[in-house]
């Protein structure tokens, strides 16, 4: 499975398959005609307390990450879960997040799980 990630408000590459947006607040700034995005999937974003404790702190990043795959073990987030596996598997799928910090992410530890590296 072909699972990347990166920041919405760059151009859609050609070769990004399907984009699906991972954050549950909409982008700042962002006027939805311009994000080139197929789907967005509140769901499998973390929970507001969970992403407010994170901060993007790096130092509680392997702490945020271990709470955050149990969160998508939920029904509602396993659900969005299995939605984007389904997505992963017909081609290549675009993890898209507003944060600052891509490889720090939610939408980073998505995409380790989606193509079993998790």
């Amino acid at each position: 499975m072909a699972v990347t990630y990166r920041r919405i408000y760059g151009a859609p590459g050609p070769d990004e398959g399907v984009r699906v947006l991972v954050d549950r607040l909409w982008p700042r700034g962002l006027a939805k005609e311009k994000a080139g995005l197929d789907e967005w999937l509140r769901a499998v974003a973390p929970s507001t307390e969970l992403r407010r404790w994170y901060g993007h702190d790096p130092d509680r990043w392997a702490e945020f990450r271990s709470r955050y795959l149990a969160e998508l073990e939920e029904p509602e987030q396993a659900e969005a879960l299995a939605h984007l596996r389904d997505l992963a598997a017909r081609g290549p799928l675009t993890l898209l997040t507003a944060t600052r910090e891509a490889d720090l992410s939610h939408a980073a530890a998505l995409a380790e799980l989606l193509s079993g590296e998790a």
